[in-house]
């Protein structure tokens, strides 16, 4: 059964950070993606409709996209580097319960954590609902999958908190999230053990200064993205899992692809040859039969 989302525990042993004031350098990063913000949206993107009649998909497309988003890969490591470049993988996903910690920033403002809560705890429910895996929040101290919203500098210095946060993640991954540049809005990093298919852990960051509706973009894509459709694909629409960031909320089409990998004909570890003709099947029964 899915776990409720609720908010965070308090956590009375724990001092909780006063907020500080955030630096030039975070003030003008606030900036630039407001003015980010406001040139998608004037350019009519950002939809949070879920797509519609204008936006129709077909059983082979969902099947096709399914296989670029969560059969490979976005990036490969290259010298201490991610290097973008796709390249065919396994399928991934979690096969025990996922639990959301949330950690702020100093600087981030009380009503923005509150906000920041609310929609993650909401979003969860949603993701447990349409994936039947349980999903829920919970303290940063017992989480496995950690959501963490930060600003410039607080970015910067996470490093020590990464290797706390998930013990063994690579210095590629840590240099990739504290050297993060503005071309990239949001990332999510998810871990598994030894050679396994299965995740046990997973990072998400959020920009701290990012404005409403970017931040909760970034929300809805970074933890999707860590469970499992981990890739992004030019040809998936309507859908999140595309750069051009016309949908800015998990859309129609992506709640199938999340139906389709946590379906249990489907196995972690699973290649393209050997999951296609199950993908096709469970297309066609989502989708009511129709090519």
């Amino acid at each position: 059964m899915p776990v409720p989302a609720t908010a965070p525990p308090e956590r009375p042993s724990t001092p909780v950070a006063a907020p500080t004031e955030p630096s030039e350098v975070s003030r003008a990063t606030a900036a630039h993606f407001a003015r980010v913000q406001s040139d998608l949206l004037a350019r009519g993107l950002l939809r949070s409709d879920g797509g519609g009649p204008d936006v129709p998909f077909s059983q082979r497309q969902l099947v096709e996209n399914f296989v670029q988003i969560a059969l490979y890969d976005e990036y490969v490591a290259r010298n201490g580097a991610l290097v973008a470049q796709t390249t065919e993988s396994r399928l991934r996903r979690w096969e025990e319960p996922v639990r959301l910690g949330i950690t702020f920033g100093a600087s981030i403002p009380e009503a923005q954590r509150n906000q920041d809560r609310k929609d993650i705890a909401a979003y969860a429910a949603r993701l447990s609902r349409v994936s039947g895996l349980p999903i829920g929040v919970t303290s940063p101290e017992a989480a496995n999958f950690h959501v963490l919203v930060l600003n410039e500098d607080e970015r910067r210095a996470y490093a020590p908190q990464l290797r706390r946060l998930a013990p063994g993640i690579d210095e590629t991954a840590v240099r990739t999230i504290t050297g993060m540049p503005r071309s990239t809005l949001c990332l999510v990093f998810a871990f598994s053990r030894g050679n396994a298919s299965n995740y046990s852990r997973a990072v998400a960051v959020i920009r701290g200064e990012h404005p409403d509706l970017l931040r909760l973009s970034c929300i809805h894509e970074e933890l999707a993205q860590g469970l499992g459709l981990a890739n992004d694909s030019p040809a998936a629409r309507p859908s999140i899992f595309n750069d051009d960031e016309e949908f800015a909320l998990l859309t129609n089409h992506d709640e199938l692809l999340l139906k389709m990998l946590y379906d249990p004909r489907l196995r972690p570890g699973m290649q393209v040859a050997e999951a296609r003709p199950i993908l096709r099947q469970i297309a066609s029964e989502l989708l009511g039969g129709e090519s």
